[in-house]
């Protein structure tokens, strides 16, 4: 009985020294439902009505290089009627990198219809040529 209660408490001890040692076991999948919920929150924000919160998310979402965030940048690049709006989407999806992304600034280069977001999507897009080597 002896024995067997100083084989527990020392199973107990390395238990307590190896969780105390490599932290957290699963730290990947804990940053990655973070990174998850993140985007989620982010998506939402493009959504919102309030145009800062708009802006901020989409810029966001390119530091992040969401690509679960391609289609809905896409859709404010082709419809949203801001030109800050469009134009924060194109940088965000240069940030991507995602090649239907690349391809959709640099049909905004020819078919914006604000000069303005023309240039800044040729801006946006000879940055990605330059950085990728192209």
């Amino acid at each position: 009985m002896k024995n067997r209660s100083i084989v527990s408490a020392l199973v107990l001890l390395v238990l307590l020294l190896s969780s105390i040692s490599f932290g957290n076991p699963f730290p990947a999948k804990k940053a990655a439902l973070k990174r998850d919920l993140i985007v989620t929150n982010l998506l939402n924000g493009i959504n919102s009505n309030n145009e800062g919160l708009k802006y901020s998310s989409a810029y966001f979402l390119g530091d992040l290089k969401s690509k679960e965030s391609v289609i809905p940048l896409l859709r404010i690049l082709h419809n949203d009627k801001n030109d800050e709006a469009r134009i924060m989407a194109a940088l965000s999806l240069s940030k991507i990198k995602d090649a239907r992304g690349i391809f959709a600034v640099k049909q905004a280069i020819k078919f914006d219809k604000s000069d303005r977001v023309k240039k800044m999507c040729a801006i946006f897009y000879q940055d990605y040529l330059s950085k990728n080597n192209f």
